[in-house]
Formats: structure tokens, C-alpha cells, sequence
């Protein structure tokens, strides 16, 4: 059976061209992992505890995507003015569910805010705007102009990591569509890949069952580069386990 991957969407609020407000995502997450072997499903931002546990139950892995910035609140610091706020459930879901996948060893994968999310539920701190608070020649922020798949510049696996066992040690060049970065990196993992920058470009946690975060956009890439899709293979392998925490089978709710 094919492992569920829940993705949470992202708030759209109404327009004067629709009225409605939305839940969204884009294409390219659903369809990397579908490429990977997964079968994915978008997760509306649910703030009702109880109804977001029974869909968190019924996944076997999760992809955390990437959308505007955590509030500082959630790391102790005030909003600064680059920061582009999200509604309060999209924090207060993807903490939530990162929360429970760290403490519970369901499998995780963080991309971009993700990757974010997944350091700051843990207990790490965010540059709140890199342009302001961590200069530097690379630029790393979104250019609406510049292809999604574009390479930016390299990131260097860090030896040993199982980031470095998944896409190689050799570096990689990644796109990049970003101003917030890690700052302070939670106890709970590692860094697992640098820019050349000294921007951090992936965590992970040691000895979990799969639980990684990476900052730049591999669902863009996965068309020309088989190391970007090779991450949502293993994030889709480690769901199909079944292992979670001690390594106890769980067996998906009918």
C-alpha cells in the first residue's frame, strides 16, 4: 500500500476577484511526491486539536512546504519589518503537527518555512530577514522573475548526515526563494548542509526515523535532478515502514 503523505495548505484570503477564502498548495509538492511513490494529501489548517490529531493518525508521513514567515512570537522575538506574516493557523497547525512527528518519530520532511517550522517547533530561533540581519552575496530571496528550478548557488552536504547519505556528498546547486533562514539551530538536531554563505540549507534530527528539513525548493528541481526527487523517495520510504518512535509498527486507522 502506498504510504499517505499529508501536506497542510496555505491560507488564501479572499480577493475582489473571489470572495472566498481558500486553503491551497502548490502543484509541485503533491506531484513530487506522487513521483516518489506517495500518495499525497493536502491538509486543510484545521485549529481544532481533536480533528487535526485523527488526520495527523491516519498519515504515515508528512511534508511540511514552504509559504510566507513564522511569527517571531514562536522563538521570542518581535515582529521585525521585513516579516511577512501568515495567518495564525497556518503557525499554529504546522508547529502542532511537526510537534507530534518529533516527539512521535513520524516521518517529516520540511521545505523552505518547512524547514523553518521544523527548527523553531523544536526550539530554534529564524533570521528574520537575511538581506537585513545576516548579509551576504548570495542573494536569497525570491525574484518573481527567476524560474522556479533556477540554481542559485551550491549547498555542501555535511559528511556523514542523512542528508549527505540521500543526495551524496558531492555539493549541489539548488534554487532559492527565501529571506528568513535558521538562526539559532534546536538542540534536537544537527546541521546537515551549508551555502557557501554559511546559511544553514538543512537539519535533521539524529536517530529518528526520518526527520529532515531543507531550505531550498527540491519539488522544483525533481525534473532535471534525480538527488532532489531522491529526497521525497526517502521521505516515501521511511512512511511505507510503518515505524514510529521505538520503532513499534503502527498500522494506519481504517
Amino acid at each position: 500500500m502506498q504510504p499517505l503523505i499529508g501536506i497542510p495548505c496555505v491560507w488564501v484570503d479572499p480577493t475582489p476577484d473571489y470572495q472566498a477564502p481558500r486553503f491551497a498548495s502548490n502543484q509541485s509538492y503533491a506531484r513530487a511526491v506522487a513521483a516518489a511513490g506517495g500518495l499525497p494529501v493536502l491538509l486543510p489548517l484545521l485549529t481544532d486539536l481533536d480533528l487535526l490529531r485523527e488526520l495527523y493518525d491516519r498519515l504515515d508521513g508528512i511534508l511540511l512546504s514552504g509559504g510566507y514567515d513564522v511569527h517571531p512570537s514562536h522563538f521570542g522575538e518581535e515582529v521585525h519589518p521585513q516579516t511577512v506574516l501568515v495567518p495564525p493557523a497556518s503557525d499554529q497547525v504546522e508547529l502542532t503537527l511537526a510537534r507530534w512527528a518529533i516527539a512521535e518519530g513520524k516521518p517529516i520532511l520540511g521545505i523552505c518555512r518547512g524547514h523553518q517550522v521544523l527548527n523553531v517547533a523544536a526550539g530554534g530561533s529564524l533570521y528574520q530577514d537575511l538581506p537585513d540581519q545576516y548579509p551576504s552575496d548570495i542573494d536569497h530571496t525570491r525574484k518573481p522573475d527567476r524560474p522556479r528550478d533556477q540554481p542559485v548557488h551550491l549547498i555542501t552536504p555535511v559528511p556523514g548526515t542523512r542528508l549527505a547519505a540521500i543526495i551524496g556528498p558531492d555539493p549541489l546547486p539548488v534554487n532559492t526563494s527565501h529571506h528568513q533562514a535558521v538562526r539559532d539551530l534546536a538542540p534536537a538536531f544537527i546541521a546537515s548542509a551549508w551555502a557557501p554563505d554559511g546559511v544553514l540549507e538543512g537539519l535533521e534530527r539524529p536517530g529518528a526515523v526520518f526527520c529532515l528539513g531543507v531550505q531550498f525548493h527540491p519539488e522544483e528541481m525533481i525534473a532535471h535532478e534525480s538527488r532532489a526527487l531522491a529526497l521525497f523517495r526517502a521521505l516515501v520510504e521511511a512512511a511505507a515502514v510503518g515505524e514510529r518512535g521505538l520503532g513499534a509498527p503502527v498500522s494506519r486507522s481504517p
